[in-house]
């Protein structure tokens, strides 16, 4: 028994915040060094009353417009923006679409590296014969977790939601998985307050950091360089064990799509591990880091501009929140 991503929609909301909508808001900031570095000129926000359930019901309607919902047997989103703490969103959104009652269905807690595990679960729950037709939804909305005058994470980070349908098939076309956590890190990206551990303050104290950034421990803490150390380290060797687990050599791999972490990061990697540039997707310009959404948007954007044909092998990384990371070979 085999597994194949058939079709993959992804949706921005509507609101966008431009590098010079920053700019104006915060006079100490330069726009096009920004853009230059991160490769970010605008990004999708959702409305205040705009939900990633929402943006995954708006995803999942894309990707079902011109296929038989009645043939889905099971959905499995990914975020960590969910409505409620329960019951679970995607119990929620096979309401939403109308899904057959018979379907199963779960959330799963992941960032960046969110859809690799996401195609790991259902290439399982494929092989298995658990399930013939997949709906895996990534759908985030990190800007509800930020603070708003943290100007260096509101520059990184979009919303956004991804929908793919993954089916069984004769051949496998979804290969070998390297997954990997750390623990270790989980402070270097954190939202420390809010949840059962440290409830939301709501009398809590600002602090501004070297950078001038203001915010606190109710909001999205990210430590740059230590994640910038972490990611150097950990995605060339997860990308040469998944070269080895798959038997195959990076010559043989047609492209490459990697977490759209940012430009800078994304760039060093691709030269430390030897990615000859056409072969290598970057392309965060116009949505920044979606988090878990960034590698199927950079699949069906490769698609649509041919960069990737039917035929072609991909490598995948996702890498970022845990740690966590994950790397896999899949065949278009």
């Amino acid at each position: 028994m085999g597994s194949k991503i058939k079709q993959i929609e992804y949706y921005l909301p509507e609101k966008t915040i431009t590098n010079s909508d920053l700019e104006e808001e915060f006079h100490r900031w330069d726009s096009a060094k920004i853009e230059k570095k991160l490769g970010v000129a605008k990004r999708h926000i959702a409305d205040d009353n705009e939900t990633a359930l929402d943006l995954a019901f708006k995803v999942s309607k894309q990707v079902l417009n011109n296929y038989d919902k009645d043939n889905i047997d099971f959905l499995i989103l990914c975020t960590q923006s969910p409505d409620y703490y329960l019951p679970t969103s995607a119990c929620i959104l096979q309401k939403k679409l109308e899904l057959s009652t018979s379907v199963g269905a779960f959330d799963f807690n992941l960032g960046c590296s969110g859809f690799v595990y996401g195609l790991a679960i259902a290439k399982g729950l494929i092989n298995s014969g658990t399930a013939k037709n997949i709906l895996l939804v990534m759908s985030e909305t990190y800007s509800k977790h930020i603070h708003p005058k943290d100007l260096g994470n509101r520059t990184v980070f979009g919303d956004a939601a991804a929908a793919i349908l993954i089916e069984y098939n004769e051949k496998e076309h979804i290969f070998n998985f390297e997954l990997g956590t750390d623990g270790n890190g989980m402070n270097n990206l954190i939202v420390p307050n809010g949840a059962l551990r440290n409830p939301k303050n709501p009398d809590i104290q600002n602090v501004t950091n070297e950078s001038g950034d203001i915010s606190n421990a109710n909001c999205l803490y990210m430590n740059g360089p230590e994640i910038f150390n972490f990611t150097i380290e950990a995605v060339p060797r997860a990308v040469n064990n998944a070269l080895l687990k798959n038997n195959t050599v990076l010559d043989d791999i047609n492209y490459f799509i990697f977490h759209q972490a940012n430009k800078y990061i994304i760039d060093f990697l691709r030269k430390k591990i030897n990615i000859p540039e056409e072969k290598f997707f970057s392309d965060m310009l116009e949505t920044g880091n979606t988090v878990s959404a960034t590698i199927p948007i950079g699949i069906k954007k490769a698609l649509d501009s041919k960069k990737i044909k039917p035929g072609d092998k991909v490598l995948l990384c996702g890498f970022g929140v845990g740690y966590s990371w994950g790397a896999t070979i899949i065949e278009i």
